[in-house]
């Protein structure tokens, strides 16, 4: 059985194939272009260039959150199409959890993935490494950076930071009080690879059920909000 995985949630796209927990073929387009355009080219063409068929997909990995709103409804929307065509069910991971399975996995290692969520925030969560496996430390959270900079001092360790908002941290943070190092750009984003890692293991779930985590209210969402508040 061939496993599909999904990565959108941010600038970049990707899509791989896994079989009995090995990974066959991979791709990723990171030319800004819409999501809607690449993501299914792209998984179509890895499974055609395995002299494979999309009906010997037998699930579907996907990202589910956080990062960009846009990006992830795609993803999801891609996901679930495929599903419903092909009656097959899904796995919906944590964009960070994927992340850190994309990360240097050495035992001891200490990371940090965090994703731009704007207004002064990034999306986060922190993992450490054990038994060539990320395990993780804390939820996914939208964290303002002088809290998460005064939770890595608190923990006292050398982090490596992952994720888009990789620079971000490393510009921005403290790194007198805290070590800091970005990982290397093929191991920093967050790609399709991490999600076909991070989905093993999980119960998979109908399309139905399969939903996006955004942590955070959308722009629009919150400018309506005001805009009730004025009129209250």
């Amino acid at each position: 059985m061939l496993t599909l995985a999904l990565e959108s949630s941010a600038k970049a796209a990707s899509a791989a194939v896994f079989e009995d927990g090995k990974m066959l073929s991979f791709t990723i387009q990171n030319a800004g272009l819409t999501h809607s355009r690449t993501l299914l080219p792209m998984a179509e063409g890895l499974i055609k260039g395995l002299d494979k068929s999309m009906t010997d997909i037998g699930l579907v990995a996907v990202s589910r959150g956080p990062g960009s709103f846009t990006g992830l409804r795609i993803g999801l929307a891609e996901a679930k199409g495929l599903c419903w065509a092909l009656d097959i069910p899904a796995v919906g991971v944590s964009t960070l959890e994927a992340m850190a399975y994309g990360g240097p996995i050495l035992d001891g290692q200490m990371l940090c993935c965090c994703m731009d969520a704007r207004r002064g925030q990034v999306y986060n969560a922190l993992f450490t490494v054990e038994g060539g496996r990320p395990v993780r430390l804390t939820p996914d959270r939208a964290i303002d950076l002088p809290e998460l900079q005064s939770e890595l001092i608190a923990r006292q360790e050398p982090w490596i930071l992952l994720g888009d908002g990789a620079e971000l941290c490393y510009n921005t943070l403290d790194w007198e009080q805290v070590t800091l190092f970005t990982a290397p750009e093929p191991l920093r984003l967050q790609n399709a690879r991490g999600v076909g890692l991070a989905a093993m293991g999980k119960p998979p779930v109908s399309a139905h059920e399969l939903l996006p985590a955004y942590l955070r209210l959308s722009q629009a969402e919150r400018q309506r909000l005001a805009q009730l508040d004025e009129k209250a």
